[in-house]
C-alpha cells in the first residue's frame, strides 16, 4: 500500500454567523415563531405604522402647510427606504449563509411590505403648520387614537390587504421573487405592499371604510 504523500489541505474554517442580519431580518425572532412566521412580520410592521403615525400625526385639523408636507414626505419615504435597504442586506446575508433561497424565517420582508400599504394607503395631506410642531400638538392630534384620519378600520383593512396580495401573489410578485439575492426576497412584498395601499385609498376615497 503506497503511503499519501500528499499534503492535507488546510481545514476550511466554518463561516461566522451574521448575527446582526439574523437579528434584523427575524424582526428580533418573530421568524422563529413555528406558525405563520410572515403573518406575525406583518404585525410587527403594522406596529412599527401605527408607532410612526403616532409620533408624526397624519392629521391635526389645521390647513394644509406645503412645507411641513414635504418633511412629512421625507420622513415616510426614508423610513420606508430604511426598512427596505436593511431588508435587501440582511436578507441576502441570511440566504447565503443557509444555503436556501428565501429562508422561512426571515420576516423583514413582510415588515417592509407592510409598511409601504399602510403608510402610503393612509397619507392624506393636512399638516400641522411649519413651526408649530411639539410634544403637545401631537399628544392632541392622537389622544383620540381609532378616531382620528387613520382609524382602526383603515389599520385592519391594510393589514389584511397586505396578506392578501401577499399570499395570493398576482402578476407580476411572482416574477419579482426570481430576482437575485435579497432583492428577491423583498421586492415581491414592496409589490404586495404597493397593491394594498392602491386599495386602501380607494376604499377611503369612496369611503368605504
Amino acid at each position: 500500500m503506497t503511503p499519501d504523500t500528499e499534503p492535507a489541505s488546510p481545514a476550511v474554517p466554518p463561516r461566522k454567523k451574521p448575527r446582526i442580519s439574523f437579528l434584523l431580518a427575524t424582526c428580533f425572532g418573530l421568524g422563529y415563531l413555528p406558525k405563520a412566521p410572515g403573518t406575525w412580520g406583518s404585525l410587527a410592521g403594522l406596529a412599527i405604522a401605527c408607532l410612526f403615525l403616532k409620533v408624526w400625526p397624519a392629521q391635526a385639523g389645521v390647513p394644509f402647510d406645503l412645507v411641513v408636507l414635504v418633511h412629512q414626505l421625507d420622513a415616510i419615504f426614508f423610513v420606508l427606504a430604511l426598512v427596505a435597504l436593511l431588508g435587501v442586506w440582511t436578507s441576502w446575508k441570511m440566504s447565503r449563509f443557509l444555503g436556501i433561497k428565501d429562508p422561512q424565517i426571515v420576516v423583514i420582508d413582510e415588515v417592509s411590505g407592510q409598511l409601504i400599504a399602510i403608510l402610503l394607503g393612509t397619507l392624506t395631506f393636512e399638516r400641522i403648520p411649519a413651526g408649530a410642531f411639539d410634544l403637545q400638538i401631537v399628544r392632541a392630534a392622537w389622544a383620540g387614537f381609532g378616531q382620528g384620519a387613520v382609524a382602526w378600520k383603515s389599520l385592519c383593512a391594510g393589514f389584511l390587504l397586505f396578506r392578501l396580495f401577499d399570499i395570493w401573489k398576482p402578476f407580476p410578485i411572482r416574477r419579482l421573487e426570481k430576482l437575485p439575492g435579497g432583492w428577491g426576497i423583498m421586492a415581491d412584498d414592496w409589490m404586495a405592499g404597493i397593491y394594498a395601499a392602491i386599495l386602501l385609498r380607494l376604499a377611503l376615497h369612496f369611503n368605504l371604510l
